[in-house]
């Protein structure tokens, strides 16, 4: 009896001490879905799949076909591009094409959202902290504007997963010191520490802005 119990006990520690899978909760948060995209495609595959049975129902008792006989679009497809206008052939091979490269690429691409994983966050930690792209562009427009010494108007930032581009427009007759506004951007990324950890940039606009 007593020896039942403990081994109870010890499976009952073991899954409370496992918890939550952090690593697939955090791709989840950091990458989009693909439901979207399979649905749309499955939902073209059912219309065609639907309408090409009904067509050969009709066409098996004796019925008109409702757009074209099942023998005709077959032929016409063998006899391709014959009877087609040039311009309307090239016109469906580009929708077709576009089509293709839509899917494909979204099959084979990571599908990230604008996300960054905060330091820790792949460790095998128990907890994890996901922050959103334009809550890192704003805290970076706030660093390099204070180092910039220009309002938050003249301040644009761009985050991306490998790279954060600062685009400052100076106050007319006040130098920027680019370098400067570069080394608070880095350190301040380095104070997030982001996962994938982008790279900072800087650009000064030639031309300012008459300052208030």
């Amino acid at each position: 009896m007593s020896s039942s119990v403990e081994s109870r006990r010890a499976r009952a520690g073991s899954r409370g001490s496992s918890g939550p899978d952090m690593r697939r909760i955090t791709y989840r948060e950091t990458h989009s879905t693909r439901a979207a995209v399979s649905v749309v495609a499955a939902a073209l595959v059912l219309v065609l799949a639907g309408y090409g049975v009904l067509e050969s129902g009709v066409h098996a008792v004796g019925q008109p076909a409702w757009l074209i006989e099942p023998q005709v679009a077959a032929q016409r497809i063998v006899d391709l591009p014959s009877g087609v206008p040039p311009l309307l052939l090239g016109a469906i091979g580009g929708v077709l094409g576009m089509l293709g490269v839509i899917f494909f690429l979204n099959g084979i691409l990571p599908g990230r959202r604008a996300r960054h994983l905060l330091a820790g966050g792949r460790r095998g930690g128990s907890s994890a902290a996901v922050v959103d792209d334009e809550v890192v562009a704003s805290s970076i427009a706030r660093r390099a504007r204070l180092a910039a010494n220009v309002t938050p108007e003249q301040v644009m930032v761009v985050v991306s997963q490998r790279q954060v581009m600062v685009n400052v427009r100076p106050t007319s007759g006040v130098a920027v010191d680019q370098d400067r506004v570069l080394d608070a951007v880095s350190d301040e990324l380095d104070q997030m520490q982001l996962e994938p950890a982008p790279a900072a940039r800087v650009n000064v606009a030639p031309s300012g802005v008459i300052g208030a």
